[in-house]
């Protein structure tokens, strides 16, 4: 059994800022992550390649200390006890534990139903960004990136700059809510910054503000997307190879509602609710990033720094990062009011579009029910391997369902890490 002063569950910027607090501050420090590298998915691949030098230099600190054990493709399963979590990793199951337990799930992307979503070609957008940077081959490629967020920009940018040839960038809000976040980011300059960069990156992309996708259509394989322009009455045709399409981010909260922690309805999401030294309402577990609410990598850091400091007992330190985290609150603010979901996308799956690709279950086997418990134990709905984490999204968006409750283990696990 592995012991640690303090245990963060996911190593990106959350993770990696409140490793490095309790770690300065005399702690010893655990870091789980399931993927093979450090960096979650903004910084993904490796800390040390990253362009933006608060990955490099958090993870120099980390991985020079003896007071930090990082523990990579590792999964959580359960709590076998309180202090206690069973993990699993490729070829054994371990049980760490903890004092105190910092929870930096970060978030996942939300994707919506629509004719033709299930065709090979058609993936998430950070989906196809991830494997583009394992290295999956996008040379040459046609690529139409849509949804909704800023995301689409950074990983319409990525695909470029792997080789890809990016027909199009399709973004659902309006033209006027695009107006007014940019003269909001007035007040985060270092958002402007960005922004140009991003902009200087896609000269000569097509921006289609106020437009979404309607269908996917392709022989066996995508070969070409419909997009609707609000105000436009003809339907206009895409030609590509790949739809990198997501409508933001959800919140990871499965682990912390496993574990008892409180959750709260933010912006429509589920998000796990912390007091001001981001301590959950379980005592000795803390969480911060994505999972307390989408606001970006720069929150991000300010939380996981509050929560390290936090449970590695100096409170002090943590209360002077407060008014950084605010600054960023504002920011996220902003961010949900103007990429908030136009109620066309709620209208666009047809009966026989499936919504539970786990279980092939389709919209018109699922729009009759009142509830998720009642689909799921009627239609399976949500019962599939990734349980509910993709069509639990949909259905909130589709139906105003939330999951009611959460099976463990958490994550895949093999029997015998159950059993032994």
């Amino acid at each position: 059994m592995k012991r640690f002063d303090v245990l963060v569950v996911g190593a990106g910027p959350a993770g990696l800022a409140a490793a490095h607090a309790a770690m300065e501050q005399g702690a010893l420090v655990g870091v789980v992550d399931d993927n093979p590298h450090a960096g979650g998915q903004i910084w993904r691949g490796d800390p040390e390649q990253q362009s933006d030098p608060r990955a490099r230099q958090l993870w120099a600190a980390l991985s020079s200390s003896r007071r930090m054990v990082f523990l990579p493709q590792t999964r959580v399963l359960y709590a076998l006890q309180p202090g206690h979590l069973l993990v699993q990793t490729p070829s054994a199951s371990a049980t760490l534990h903890y004092n105190k337990l910092v929870l930096a799930t970060g978030a996942r992307e939300r994707l919506l139903p629509f004719p033709g979503w299930t065709l090979p070609g058609v993936t998430g957008a950070g989906g196809l960004q991830a494997l583009s940077k394992g290295g999956y081959p996008l040379q040459g490629k046609r690529v139409v990136v849509a949804g909704s967020g800023p995301l689409l920009l950074a990983v319409a940018t990525t695909l470029r700059g792997k080789g890809a040839h990016i027909v199009a960038i399709v973004e659902q809000a309006s033209t006027p809510a695009l107006l007014r976040f940019g003269a909001g980011l007035l007040a985060t300059p270092s958002k402007i910054t960005q922004a140009l960069q991003l902009g200087a990156q896609l000269r000569g992309v097509p921006y289609l503000r106020n437009s979404y996708v309607l269908s996917a259509q392709g022989d066996g394989t995508l070969q070409s997307v419909q997009i609707q322009r609000s105000g436009v009455p003809e339907v206009e045709t895409l030609q590509c190879d790949y739809l990198a399409c997501g409508y933001g981010l959800l919140p990871n909260v499965e682990l912390a509602q496993a574990l008892g922690c409180a959750t709260a309805a933010e912006n429509g999401q589920a998000v796990v609710r912390v007091d001001e030294l981001q301590l959950t309402s379980v005592a000795g577990i803390y969480c911060a990033g994505e999972g307390t609410g989408v606001g970006g990598v720069d929150l991000a850091l300010a939380e996981g720094r509050i929560a390290g400091l936090a449970a590695s007992g100096h409170e002090v330190l943590a209360r002077e990062s407060i008014a950084q985290r605010t600054y960023w609150k504002k920011f996220a603010a902003r961010l949900a009011r103007a990429f908030a979901l136009r109620p066309e996308l709620r209208t666009l799956a047809g009966d026989d579009t499936i919504v539970c690709r786990c279980e092939d279950v389709c919209h018109g086997d699922l729009r009759t029910h009142t509830g998720w418990r009642s689909a799921k134990l009627q239609t399976r709905c949500g019962m599939g391997p990734c349980q509910g984490r993709i069509c639990g999204g949909a259905t909130e968006v589709l139906y105003g369902w939330r999951p009611d409750a959460v099976r463990l283990p958490v994550s895949p696990a093999r029997i015998s890490s159950i059993i032994d």
